[in-house]
């Protein structure tokens, strides 16, 4: 099943399933930026808004982008923010953004399912402003080393979706590659249980204000 048909059909119950990684996700972002406000924010793969409604609190202006159109419906239903504008956009394209445009793009729980990393960090380079940040929160490959990926429950069963890994190398050197400097590297566990393989990664990005 396509990974955008796939999200359309796990729309249903994205929400009110049980996910340990969304629910740990949605504390991490809150973490690594509550203490920012921003002109500006770009948000690749809303999803059903499970984000950007704490986001639209924080910017004058949410861009979400999103390829399913069912989660984005959801999302469009949860929130009636006029700051809040939503673009069905697949992010393996060129991004529907000017160039120098945001303050700061987030990424939550979506690369896993982008093959060409370059791409990410080449349009996100081009659309952020000088300063701005990327954050980046993704299942921590440890994990994907040991078979997790990005899964839901069915009528039919358990529906897998089509995953890449990528090692924290990739990240750092994509970044690297259009001058994106590492503000912030994070690993996030389950119950703060630092014993325990880390369920999730997080970056932060900064374009350097000459650029």
């Amino acid at each position: 099943m396509n990974i955008d048909k796939a999200y359309d059909k796990w729309s249903k119950t994205y929400d009110s399933n049980s996910n340990k990684t969304r629910d740990l996700e949605a504390e991490v972002i809150k973490e690594s930026l509550n203490s920012q406000t921003f002109s500006t924010i770009l948000e690749l793969g809303c999803g059903t808004g499970k984000n950007t409604q704490w986001l639209a609190t924080k910017a004058d202006e949410v861009i979400a982008l999103d390829f399913s159109e069912a989660m984005m419906a959801k999302a469009k239903n949860l929130l009636k923010d006029k700051n809040v504008k939503f673009h069905i956009s697949d992010l393996n394209n060129k991004w529907p953004v000017e160039a120098k445009s945001v303050d700061l793009i987030t990424c939550s729980l979506v690369l896993e399912h982008i093959k060409d990393l370059e791409h990410i960090f080449e349009e996100a380079a081009r659309v952020m402003c000088p300063k701005a940040l990327f954050y980046i929160c993704e299942l921590h490959p440890f994990k994907q080393y040991n078979g997790s990926k990005a899964r839901f429950e069915t009528d039919n069963g358990t529906q897998e979706l089509e995953v890449y890994t990528h090692h924290i190398s990739e990240f750092l050197e994509a970044a690297s590659r259009v001058n994106l400097n590492l503000v912030q590297l994070k690993e996030h566990f389950d119950n703060l249980d630092k014993t325990t393989i880390p369920r999730l990664v997080s970056f932060v990005f900064q374009k350097p204000d000459s650029i």
